[in-house]
């Protein structure tokens, strides 16, 4: 063997323990990971520069929150964000710390949730959470328990078993500031109700010490089923959330299709509320105004968040506000030839001889 091919086999076998050292360093780095660890080092100290927030499923499904002067707004809606919610979402992320290191085999993160939501079948949630030049992305996968979950840091390889467990929507909606209205029951005074069928109907009361509600234009012959059958209108405002925001359509709908309730309180302030029904939701809009210096600031911020909206709520809360007249009433006596014919036809039945079957 000459000395120039003993000299190339020296050089082949070193660069192979080269080869050999630097694979094994770049496998102990990428394997540091300890528990306890953040997940998402440095975040804490940049999370009041994160002014963008964007949320992806492999289905299509997407948020973005933006932050704006005061408060997070949702960018498909225009709307604004529960920013305590998006607030504790951001200090989820950062406190996030590792639990145990787990696979790093791409065939194996769909058992964990955490494969890239680039695929149509991902479960996952990718976060990107945006601020001060840098972003920190995150794909949260399945829950293990009620205190950790499977998370795998967008580029990373290595997936994760963290603590604490976070639970995401990449649904919009999800993301609202749910807050609508909230008229109590004891402030209102009366009421006008005009359902898209049926008649009008009011309800009135004297003062606040009358707890139960008058009705007016009750039919000749009828009468409330009970005393207090109108005080739950009274209360349809209180406490009332949205499902969902859009902006109120420029065209506007067929008035027949059109519901109104408007509701006057002992301060002064007048809550007209109009409803329709889309398919399977049930929309309102609100307006607010004031004849009183007490109720001004408050019916002036109601009409600063709801002019030009639309709202989606629970089909049950908006057959509550725009309850029928009839539901009201005591159910009418029957008409005295169906009732004899009722009493006819069961008396026949219980005189009827037996059949040969029954024999």
């Amino acid at each position: 063997m000459t000395s120039r091919r003993l000299a190339a086999l020296f050089i082949a076998g070193l660069a192979i323990i080269v080869f050999g050292v630097w694979l094994s360093s770049e496998r102990h780095l990428e394997r540091t990971t300890t528990a306890g660890q953040l997940v998402l080092p440095g975040m804490e100290q940049a999370l009041n520069s994160i002014t963008e927030v964007t949320l992806t499923k492999g289905d299509a499904t997407h948020t973005t929150l933006k932050k704006g002067a005061t408060d997070w707004v949702v960018d498909e809606r225009g709307y604004p964000a529960d920013s305590g919610k998006v607030r504790k979402l951001l200090l989820d992320l950062a406190s996030l710390n590792v639990v145990e290191e787990k696979t790093r085999t791409p065939a194996n993160f769909p058992q964990l949730g955490v494969e890239d939501v680039s695929s149509p079948k991902a479960t996952g949630t990718r976060i990107d959470a945006k601020g001060a030049g840098k972003t920190y992305s995150l794909i949260v996968g399945k829950s293990s328990g009620a205190s950790s979950g499977y998370v795998r840091v967008g580029g990373s390889m290595q997936s994760l078993l963290a603590a604490p467990s976070l639970t995401v929507d990449a649904d919009p909606k999800r993301w609202l500031d749910h807050t609508l209205l909230d008229v109590a029951q004891d402030r209102v005074k009366d009421f006008t109700i005009k359902p898209a069928t049926g008649p009008t109907y009011s309800a009135s009361r004297p003062s606040k010490d009358k707890t139960d509600f008058t009705v007016a234009d009750i039919p000749k012959g009828r009468e409330l089923s009970n005393p207090t059958a109108a005080d739950p209108i009274a209360g349809s405002l209180a406490g009332l959330t949205l499902d969902d925001a859009q902006r109120a359509p420029t065209t506007a709908p067929d008035p027949k299709s059109l519901s109104h309730a408007t509701f006057h309180t002992f301060d002064g302030m007048a809550v007209d509320v109009s409803g329709r029904k889309d398919g399977t939701r049930t929309l309102i809009s609100v307006a607010a105004t004031s004849t009183d210096k007490t109720a001004d600031a408050q019916a002036q911020a109601l009409a600063a968040r709801t002019q030009g909206w639309e709202f989606e709520i629970p089909a049950y809360k908006y057959d509550a506000i725009f309850r029928p007249l009839e539901d009201l009433l005591q159910k009418p006596p029957e008409p005295a030839k169906k009732a004899a014919k009722a009493a006819g036809s069961a008396k026949k039945s219980k005189a009827s001889p037996p059949t040969a079957e029954a024999k």
